[in-house]
């Protein structure tokens, strides 16, 4: 059984027991759980992608960690006129582990 559930602007493929990492959630502690909303739920051969079914369901999710990803180098260069300019980016993650898919009342 898995979902596609939506966060920060992404969509990831979810099971139980999986570490995710995502956008920053910056309201959550470690240790807290939150919730997600949910996309597309599969449990064995049944397909829910009924928005009406979904509105309720919410996978729950435990927050491990946050941390940042890796470092991305900006350059910009202009020829012959000296323009240089370096910038550097560190994006922030939350990793979360999923503890439970609800399936769908039908």
């Amino acid at each position: 059984m898995y979902a596609i559930v939506r966060s920060g602007g992404r969509q990831h493929k979810v099971a139980v027991g999986d570490i995710v990492e995502v956008d920053k959630i910056s309201t959550a502690n470690v240790g807290d759980t939150v919730e997600l909303s949910t996309l597309l739920v599969v449990d064995g051969d049944a397909v829910t992608s009924d928005p009406w079914l979904l509105a309720g369901i919410k996978v729950q999710a435990e927050v491990v960690d946050h941390h940042k990803g890796a470092k991305i180098d900006i350059v910009r260069y202009k020829n012959k006129t000296g323009y240089r300019r370096r910038q550097g980016h560190r994006q922030q993650y939350t990793a979360i582990k999923v503890t439970g898919i609800p399936t769908a009342a039908k």
